[in-house]
């Protein structure tokens, strides 16, 4: 039976490997580098909006992040109102009135400004107003939107979850602990902003766990089993910034091009996954914070390696690559590198002080958290090894603490 449900799984990854070709993968429209945000509101105007709805969190909105962009949407005459009940895990009654607010003020298109909950709450959002016969859990799951989304302006505000230009939202339900995953290409917003300045105010351990989970995306991307040629030099290229960038970033908030550099590998990282899809890091972590709202960047940084030691041989190959890229290791058997690769990853874990395992795991929360984690990778996400609910159960069970 087993070995029938995992050909089952490979046939269905494949086929979704070939429907992707039928999508456009273009890249978003970019405005980059220092103070790049100053021309967002020019480029709104240019699509002929006057109205958007702006997506953020309160943290953000304490920091006096926003007000450079309040500014210039008001000297350039566009309206706007602010949603910034985000919750660090987004949930649906933030969906909810994010969505209202956007249809009581009669806007024209969102702003996500923020990282990846702000993100993820705007793209929800934003698929609700256009879809308002589909509920967050209508929407769970892969391509079940039917209508595209108001335009939806990306301004990314931490180096990591390459929302940008993805096709994933998540979206908690807190009277169930549970994480609906929304795949759609729908959800890729057509525009994103990528200002380095906006990430200088970021403290150190926010700037080392969002860094880990762009990696997390770039690494998993590369070792799956859906790549094309685009994803793979995405994902080359996000790893090689990263592990070039992310200390230097990490150590030193205000140089700017460690800044703009991590930026940047986080897009490409996002241009790689959203195609190429993850794997259980993602799969486990989205649980794993749906339980105990442990923040998605911290999450992605403690499980990675446990997931890559878990698939062994099976993505030494792809590892190995990576680590001559990287320049971790450029000699020696594929298996010798990977290892290598594997325990560079547990050197920037511990050098930026990110814990290697968790202390809320609870025994009786287990069984559930491995169901859910499997519900969701199997059968989408093409990785290199496919878990079983003991092998899922054997890696939660190493985080522990």
């Amino acid at each position: 039976m087993w070995q029938l449900k995992k050909a089952y799984y490979r046939a269905f990854q494949k086929i979704m490997k070939i429907a992707m070709y039928a999508f456009d993968w273009s890249e978003p429209e970019l405005l980059e580098g220092p103070g790049a945000i100053d021309r967002l509101p020019a480029l709104i105007e240019s699509k002929g909006l006057r109205r958007v709805l702006i997506v953020t969190d309160q943290g953000l909105m304490s920091l006096h992040i926003l007000d450079g962009l309040f500014a210039a949407l008001e000297r350039d005459g566009i309206e706007y109102v602010v949603y910034d009940g985000t919750q660090p895990n987004p949930t649906i009654d933030n969906i909810e009135d994010a969505r209202q607010l956007y249809l009581d003020n009669n806007c024209e298109g969102v702003i996500a400004f923020g990282g990846g909950s702000p993100m993820d709450c705007a793209k929800a959002a934003a698929a609700r107003v256009t879809n308002p016969k589909l509920s967050v859990k209508k929407m769970r799951g892969v391509m079940k939107l039917h209508h595209k989304l108001p335009p939806l302006f990306a301004v990314p505000t931490t180096a990591g979850t390459g929302s940008e230009t993805t096709l994933a939202a998540v979206v908690s339900d807190p009277e169930t602990h549970e994480k609906n995953a929304i795949n759609d290409p729908r959800l890729r917003p057509k525009y994103a902003v990528l200002d380095p300045e906006l990430t200088v105010g970021l403290p150190p351990h926010i700037t080392s766990t969002t860094g880990m989970d762009a990696l997390t995306h770039a690494v998993e991307a590369y070792i799956g089993k859906s790549n094309v040629r685009s994803t793979e030099a995405y994902a080359e290229k996000a790893t090689r910034m990263i592990f070039a960038n992310i200390e230097k970033a990490y150590q030193n908030g205000k140089d700017i091009e460690a800044r703009n550099n991590m930026l940047k590998a986080s897009y490409y990282a996002g241009m790689a996954f959203t195609r190429a899809y993850v794997g259980y890091v993602h799969a486990i972590g989205h649980n794993l914070g749906g339980f105990y709202h442990i923040p998605h960047g911290l999450a992605m940084a403690v499980i990675l390696p446990h997931v890559l030691e878990y698939y062994g041989t099976a993505a030494h190959k792809r590892l190995a690559k990576l680590a001559v890229i990287t320049g971790v290791k450029t000699d020696g058997t594929d298996s010798e590198k990977a290892v290598a690769f594997i325990e560079a990853v547990k050197k920037l874990n511990k050098d930026m002080n990110i814990p290697d395992g968790f202390d809320c795991i609870k025994e009786e929360d287990i069984p559930t958290i491995v169901k859910r984690a499997l519900k969701e990778a199997n059968p989408l996400y093409p990785v290199p090894k496919i878990m079983d609910a003991a092998d899922c159960e054997a890696v939660i069970r190493r985080l522990m603490k």
